[in-house]
Order: structure tokens, then sequence, then C-alpha cells
């Protein structure tokens, strides 16, 4: 009994010593954020398993209490997380080279090991980002040469979409295929059948990766790395998965480097080992195959997922909110008629505009973007932030703030119309988050977003299938997609303009 005692005595004086330490540690910055108290070593990992909501959520509630800026801890790391437009612009916009900066995230470090760049820092993302920008551009992004491409894709999700006959049906799959095609045009220079063995797998892996990486042990993962490595469990699924994607592109580009002419660039992939050729016979400093790695299976996700999420919400919507359909409807038939949208169609189209505008805000595609870091030490809103210190932007507070939308939590496009019904911008509205580390593909995904969108609605009426009320309950991912459902299409008969 004794021993016991002394025992629990011996824990709970340890305990106390232990949080005094990390106590101490945290507060070494007398002007960090303040934040909900953490436990000993956990941190505050308590406040985010222990309820069964998403992060996002979770980090707006404390913002409740705390602030715009504040803190949490997760294992030893100090995260500061910051809410609401006008905290979020500051800090990404106005301190743009100060918050530049990408942190050492353990699951995504595992994955790419700092290459490519979404997740890589310094000038070896510089590199990459501007690499990254000008082949998207050369490749078509914002041009003609890309809008065909969408809108010959349109053609063959039409197809597909008519030979259901107004009979429910899952519309996952063929959204991720046709978006996919685009962003694999580029890489790849070619396009995949939506029944490809090569492309369901891709699409599966990286499918499964973006579910993953929102589960419990993942977030474990990033707070303990070196206990949680050799345990079994969802995170090495992660990392298997990213593995094969890695292999698929491996193979791809071995084979195009034996057909490379340097004066024919058919894709980036041609135009990455064209500068992997001009940087020899140096070292290779960036342009080598982990980058290329890297780079190929990153563009590919974010190129696939967010914009076909994107869409399947729309589709969703168009279901619940039948007036707003047809008001859509009619701005196509009265404007394009029965021709094929083009880019160019956006400026006459206001409301189309500002319905798919509000479809990417309602959406909430990624609540939370991806985090960044201080790049230098910064003193930010009377905080003193060191350099290095994890930082995590909630852009589902900017899209759903209160002072920028009237019904924050309604679907309703006027957010986006004045009162002559002429399309009206919102200084809020960043669904591709701002700054230094905005989206790269953002011009190709509004093109995407808005030929797709119109050119189904010009097509088709949607419904929810007989007796089924459309959910909009949000699946469990590191981005907000939609529950599995079914939708119906039904062909629209078609009107000149």
């Amino acid at each position: 009994m004794f021993d016991l005692v002394s025992i629990l005595l011996s824990l709970v004086v340890f305990l106390f010593l232990l949080n005094n330490f990390f106590d101490n540690k945290r507060n070494v910055y007398k002007n960090f954020p303040p934040g909900p108290r953490p436990l000993p070593l956990i941190g505050n990992l308590h406040n985010m398993l222990m309820r069964r909501q998403k992060p996002h959520l979770i980090f707006r509630e404390i913002a409740k209490e705390y602030g715009p800026v504040f803190s949490l801890r997760m294992g030893s790391e100090k995260i500061v997380i910051l809410c609401g437009y006008e905290a979020v612009k500051e800090a990404l916009v106005n301190y743009a080279d100060e918050f530049s900066e990408r942190p050492v995230i353990p699951m995504m470090n595992e994955v790419s090991k700092g290459h490519g760049m979404i997740f890589s820092q310094g000038e070896n993302w510089k590199v990459m980002r501007r690499f990254t920008l000008s082949t998207l551009r050369d490749f078509g992004m914002g041009k003609k040469t890309i809008e065909a491409k969408i809108n010959e894709e349109s053609d063959s999700l039409i197809e597909v979409f008519e030979s259901y006959k107004g009979k429910p049906f899952d519309n996952q799959t063929i959204m991720n295929s046709a978006v996919a095609n685009i962003i694999i045009s580029i890489l790849l220079g070619s396009r995949f059948e939506y029944n490809s063995p090569s492309l369901l797998k891709l699409m599966k892996l990286m499918n499964e990766n973006l579910r993953l990486l929102s589960s419990p042990l993942a977030l474990l993962f990033n707070a303990f790395p070196s206990v949680l490595r050799w345990i079994p469990g969802s995170h090495k699924q992660v990392f298997k998965n990213a593995l094969e994607m890695k292999d698929f592109f491996t193979e791809t580009f071995v084979k195009y480097r034996e057909e490379l002419d340097m004066n024919d660039q058919r894709n980036l992939i041609d135009a990455f080992l064209v500068k992997q050729k001009e940087e020899k016979p140096a070292p290779q400093i960036f342009f080598h195959n982990e980058n290329l790695l890297s780079l190929l299976s990153t563009l590919f996700g974010a190129g696939m997922e967010t914009t076909s999420t994107t869409l399947r919400w729309g589709i969703m919507l168009m279901m619940k909110y039948s007036q707003i359909q047809k008001n859509v409807q009619e701005e196509i038939d009265r404007v394009i008629g029965s021709a094929q949208p083009l880019a160019e169609h956006r400026k006459q189209m206001p409301y189309t505009d500002a319905v798919i505008h509000e479809i990417q805000r309602f959406g909430n595609i990624a609540p939370t973007t991806i985090p960044h870091a201080t790049a230098q030490d910064v003193t930010f809103r009377g905080f003193f932030l060191p350099k290095g210190t994890h930082v995590i932007p909630v852009l589902s507070s900017v899209l759903q703030d209160t002072a920028y939308f009237a019904k924050p939590y309604d679907f309703y496009p006027e957010h986006f119309l004045d009162s002559d019904g002429k399309f009206v911008k919102n200084e809020a509205f960043l669904p591709f988050s701002a700054g230094r580390r905005s989206c790269a593909g953002e011009t190709l995904a509004k093109m995407e977003l808005f030929l797709f969108f119109t050119r189904l609605v010009q097509k088709f009426t949607f419904e929810p299938p007989p007796g089924v009320e459309v959910d909009f309950t949000p699946n469990s991912g590191i981005s907000t997609s939609p529950l599995a459902h079914k939708i119906c299409a039904f062909p629209r008969e078609q009107v000149s303009a």
C-alpha cells in the first residue's frame, strides 16, 4: 500500500513539474498569443480529440474566448491560430513575407521530405513555385488552349451523365475523373478514359489520403512522430498510398526521359527534365527527381480534388434550390443559348458568376488552409511570434465572417450581387487563400469551375432522387466534401441565344 501511495505521489509531483516546465517553455516570449491551458505532454490535443468536430470549428469556438489570434500546443509544438478576415488578411497580405514559410509537419514531411512546392521551404520553394507558375502558363493556364481542353472534357462528361437517362447515380468518380484529366493533360500531356485502372487507382489513393490525414492518429503522429512512427495505424496507410503514387509517376517520367526532345516540350514533365539537363553537369540543386515526384503528386491532388468537390457541391445546391438553378439556366439561355460556353461569357453572366462564387464560399472546401510559418521574428497585433512559429489561418472563419457576409451560413448568391443585379467582388472571398502561398492553380480552377458548371446546368436540370432530401452534412477529411449521395440529371431542351 505504501509503495502504491509513493508511486502515485511521485507521479503527481512529476506531472506538476512537467506541467511547469512546459508552461515556462510556452511563456518564454511574454507577448506570445494566449490560449487555453495545455495539459502535460499532450498540450491541447484533448481539445481536438475529445470533441467530435472538425478542427476549424474548434478553432472558431476557442476564438470566441481568446480573440482572433490565439495559441494552442500540440504535444510540444506551439501553434498560432488566426480567425476572421481582418486577422488572416493582415498576416497573409500585409505581412506576406513574414508569414511566407511552411512549418515542418511530420506527416507531410514523411511523405514529401520537404521537396516539391506546397510543403517545401526557403529557396527550394521559390524555385519550384516559379517553375510551376511559368509552366502552367506555358501549357495553357488562362489561355484558349486549356479552355478548349476543358470544353472537350465537358463533352465526355455530358455523355456519361446522359447515359443514366435521368436515373439516380453517384457522380463522385465521374467528376473527379473529368477534372483530373485537365491537370493530367498538363502534367503528362494526355488524358485517361474514366474507367482507366490507372486513373481510378490514382484517385483512390489521393481520396483515401485526404480522408486519413484528418484522422486522430494523423493528429497524434504530428504531435509525437518519434513514438507513433513504430505503431501501426491509418498514418501508415498514408505513407503506403503516397509511395504508390510516386511509383506511378516514376514509371511515367522515366519513360518520358527516354523520349525527351529538348526542342519539343509536351508537358510539365518534359519541361522539368529540360531544366534538369540544363542544371547539369553541376550537382542538381533544385531540378532533381524527388522535387519532380513531389510536384507531380501534389499538383495532381490539388488540381483534382478541390475543383471536383466544388462542382459536386454546386450540383447538390442546384438540386436543393431549384429557383436558383432556373435563374442560372435563364441567364445561360439568354447569353449563350445552345452554343459552347467560353470564358469570355463570364463577364456577361453576373448571376451565374455570383452563384459560382457562392458555391465556393458555402462549400468551404479548405476550411483551414495549409499551415504557414513565420520566416523571421515578427510582432503581429502586439504579439511576438519568433521565427519558425507554426501558424494556421482558418479560411472558414473568413468565408463566414459576419462582418462581410449578410447570411454567412446560408446559400445566398446575393452576397456577390448589387441591387441592380451586377456582380460585385467581396474582399473576404479567399477560397484560394492569399499572399505568397496562395493557390498556384487559381486561374485554372476559376476557368474550370465556370466552364464545367455552366455547361452542366446548360445541358441538365438537376434533382434529387424521388423521396430523398438533399443533405449538406460534410464528410470527414482535411477538405470539406459532400457525403456519398446520388443525383438525377434530366436533359434540357436546348435554346438558341
